[in-house]
Order: structure tokens, then sequence, then C-alpha cells
């Protein structure tokens, strides 16, 4: 997936090397969420899908960066983030997509709750290759 970044707003990054950097995380897309006017319950969609992205990128990959802006398409506005790392990959993504499936210590989630919370929700991994997952709510 392209992400449609809005003209006037390029996206912010984030690193994501260590805890505070997933909150750092959380609170960019929650102010993102807010300017782009999501209703409270869209906010907290994005932002605990957001978190749990995070938190993987962290635990799993090892560490990475989180990229996050409004975005645009149709005339519609929205909120995307990309999270990417260089870590190990996800060997089946099928399993890891599935729900209930858990490899354990994140919020429980799963990428199959995250991808259930947003819009539009873009898996791309290889062994030995890393994770990139790219994920928009649109507003209403």
């Amino acid at each position: 997936m392209t992400v449609p970044w809005a003209a006037e707003a390029p996206p912010q990054t984030q690193p994501i090397t260590q805890n505070d950097d997933v909150v750092r995380s959380r609170q960019q897309v929650r102010a993102l969420a807010q300017e782009c006017r999501l209703s409270l319950v869209e906010q907290t969609k994005f932002i605990t899908a957001a978190s749990e992205l995070a938190r993987n990128t962290l635990v799993y990959g090892g560490g990475g960066e989180m990229r996050a802006g409004l975005v645009e398409r149709h005339g519609r506005r929205g909120v995307a983030a990309v999270f990417a790392d260089s870590g190990p990959g996800i060997p089946d993504t099928e399993l890891a997509l599935t729900d209930g499936w858990t490899s354990g210590g994140g919020l429980g989630l799963g990428l199959s709750g995250a991808r259930r919370l947003v819009d539009d929700f873009v898996l791309d991994t290889e062994v030995e290759r890393g994770t990139t997952v790219t994920i928009v709510k649109w507003a209403r």
C-alpha cells in the first residue's frame, strides 16, 4: 500500500528502540487522530492498534521506527501509521493473523486484533528481512 500522505503535513518519524518510545508513539498517534477529528471511539481503536504494533516493533522486531501522519484519499481524511523493523520477520503470517493467536508479551490483541481495529491494514514481512505494517483509520 502506498500511503497517501496529506500534502500539508508530511509524516513524522518516531524511533522505537525502548519502552518510552512506545509511549511516545501512542502520544503521537493520539494527537494525529484528534487533529483528524476522529470520534473518540475511532481514536481509541487507532491508538490501541498503534500501541500493539509499536510494542511488536520493539519486542519482536528488535526496534525500528514509526512514521505517522494525516492522509487523504478521494476527498477523505484519515490518519496512518507505518511500523517498520529489520528484525527476524514473521515466518507464518497466516498463523500470526489468526484470531486469538499470540506469541505472548503484548496487549493480547496480536496482529489480528490490530487489523480489526483499523480500516486499512497491510502486512509486509519476510524472514530475515523484517516487517512493515501499515494501518489507516479514515474519518467518518
